[in-house]
């Protein structure tokens, strides 16, 4: 499709105008505040109010999706990992989908983050803010450019302007739920030392409703956001805030006209896992998407997902570099148990019905069976548990690719992992920890199918929300995207026999169930099918916080987790405190008028 996603020709075109406009600001984002940009070395309005140069400046600010600046660094030169676009740390781990992973003291301001002690000098926050406001400032300096420069057309320039407020409102949007009040700064503010006491909700909706209004059905590079990309985006920002029948209108317009208008085809795409894949992305499931690109950088892996560089499977015998972090916890693993009778989730009791694990087996022999027992196939595409062909590398052997078992369990992640057939194309080992050319979808069409379902719900519209939920569950339930037993499991990449690898049973809800059951039973089964959907995507701490249960989820958790693993027991929520992270103290002391900081801190954490 052709949403959101960098096209390697123009990656390669800007690459230079881009390390010029970028390093500006970069180097000076420690010692300045977040949005003061030093002139010297800075490009000449002259170059810049250009086509060619303006389009430099908009490539730039879809670069900065990535939040690197060089291989293993990211913006203001934190590692990598800490400005993930995927969010692995602050949506995954924070929201029970996994562990930290690795072993304890190793990357130890994840420890704190999933346990929900972290405080305002915790590293890892100041740079995810600091990444987050380098995008916004590139858009800024985009929009400013192309409002100056000659030759557009009226529909050229807002094609410009639509993609560069898209961004914009994406940036806030990431800001926004992860520290809620943050200060706003546009193209039009001269004074860069803003309070944080405004809501920006409303800065984020006109941002991607100008792009709605204004962006294209589609767009002729891969890597530009189209007019569909930003109604979606709009409808889960109207989600965000509770309007849920704004956010329904939206979604139907993006469901139904989306799916036929420009050549457009929107579908869930027949296999789950063809959403995780480098051979099948950019499909017709893909509506923002953050194109990685892999052997692409002499200088390392910065196009190649390299905030998940750690997430790899680690020991002696596996096949990656790095570094078993972002282990998917034994709970999530249970939520995929499927009732026998009835192919359907637990709603209410998973942990009762858990699915068998090796903890305990400190060997990868061959003694361990996997559980016999229903299964939503989603898992084996989600936890790579011991047993179960890993994509094409092998039975995963348990414990010889896990580097403390004991202390975050004995799960890997699988989603952003390449496979073994492609590891020379799609695979980038070209420094430690690998790769890989496997997009990031930001927002896929499940993920809309899903909102869209809860706004029905909401609305009371039951029915309709259950054919929603039952879209994705069906495909689920096609065999076509099972995970097959080897043909060979001394050589796996010899391809698949046509027998499961587990017992896997997943069925609709029956029709009329929802409305017979009710608003509450609806809209837990809508919740509970977005953590099958969409686990290990960074999706789950800031959906339990916009539903308002997020104390009950994680101390839950936390309850059921702590007594396995050894992460995690000091784990605990409060409410009131831990919905948002707290502002970063380095840009508190930054960002001072008359000698106070205009920035507020967050509840709880003074």
């Amino acid at each position: 499709m052709n949403i959101l996603n960098i096209s390697d020709m123009k990656i390669s075109k800007y690459i230079i105008m881009l390390m010029i406009i970028s390093m500006i600001s970069v180097l000076y984002s420690c010692k300045k505040s977040f949005l003061e940009t030093p002139q010297t070395g800075t490009l000449s309005p002259e170059l810049l109010q250009t086509k060619a140069g303006v389009d430099g400046l908009l490539v730039g600010a879809y670069s900065a999706l990535r939040g690197v600046q060089a291989d293993g660094t990211a913006f203001g030169g934190g590692d990598s990992w800490q400005t993930s676009p995927d969010n692995w740390i602050y949506g995954g781990v924070a929201g029970g989908d996994a562990h930290k992973g690795s072993n304890s003291g190793d990357q130890s301001p994840i420890e704190a983050i999933a346990s929900f002690y972290p405080n305002a000098t915790n590293p890892f926050f100041n740079s995810k803010w600091i990444a987050d406001y380098e995008g916004i400032t590139r858009c800024n300096n985009t929009i400013k450019a192309a409002v100056k420069t000659p030759g557009y057309s009226a529909s050229d320039l807002s094609n410009i302007l639509g993609q560069a407020r898209f961004l914009r409102a994406h940036y806030y949007f990431d800001l926004k739920k992860m520290f809620n009040y943050v200060p706003y700064i546009d193209e039009n503010t001269t004074d860069v030392v803003q309070p944080n006491t405004a809501d920006i909700w409303p800065k984020i909706e006109a941002d991607f409703q100008y792009a709605y209004a204004n962006l294209p059905p589609t767009q002729t590079d891969v890597g530009r956001a189209n007019k569909w990309a930003a109604g979606a985006y709009l409808g889960k920002t109207y989600m965000y805030e509770h309007k849920y029948s704004d956010a329904k209108a939206v979604f139907d317009d993006v469901i139904t006209i989306g799916v036929t208008s420009g050549g457009l085809a929107y579908a869930l795409v027949p296999k789950f896992h063809d959403n995780f894949n480098a051979d099948t992305k950019n499909n017709s499931e893909s509506i923002f998407a953050i194109q990685a690109l892999a052997n692409s950088d002499p200088g390392g892996i910065t196009q190649a997902n390299d905030g998940d560089r750690l997430n790899y499977p680690y020991g002696a015998n596996s096949p990656f570099d790095c570094c078993s972090f972002y282990q998917p916890s034994i709970d999530l693993a249970n939520h995929y148990r499927t009732n026998p009778a009835t192919g359907l989730p637990y709603l209410d009791d998973f942990d009762t019905h858990a699915i068998k694990t090796d903890m305990g087996y400190q060997s990868s022999d061959s003694t361990f069976v996997p559980d016999a027992g229903t299964i939503d196939p989603r898992l084996d595409w989600t936890v790579g548990r011991r047993g179960i062909p890993y994509l094409d590398w092998g039975l995963h052997p348990g414990n010889d690719w896990i580097r403390d078992q004991t202390f975050s369990g004995p799960y890997s992640p699988i989603k952003h992992v390449y496979t073994q057939a492609e590891q020379n194309t799609n695979g980038d080992q070209h420094s430690w920890g690998p790769g890989t050319a496997v997009n990031y979808n930001i927002i896929r069409f499940a993920d809309v199918i899903l909102l869209a379902a809860e706004a029905e719900a909401q609305l009371g519209n039951l029915t309709k929300a259950e054919t929603y939920v039952n879209m994705v569950r069906n495909r689920a339930a096609n065999p076509g995207g099972f995970v097959y037993q080897y043909l060979d499991n001394s050589n796996p990449t010899n391809g698949y026999s046509t027998t499961p690898a587990a017992n896997y049973l997943v069925n609709p809800y029956p029709d009329g169930d929802f409305n017979s059951q009710g608003l509450t039973y609806a809209l837990k089964a809508i919740y509970y099918e977005r953590q099958l959907e969409l686990a290990m995507e960074g999706h789950r701490f800031f959906d339990l916080v916009r539903w308002g249960v997020a104390d009950q989820a994680l101390n839950a958790y936390f309850l059921y987790e702590g007594k396995l693993t050894t992460d995690i027991t000091q784990g605990h929520f409060t409410k009131g405190r831990n919905e948002y992270y707290p502002i970063p103290q380095t840009q508190i002391d930054l960002e001072v008028k008359g000698g106070k900081s205009v920035l507020k801190q967050n509840p709880g954490y003074n």
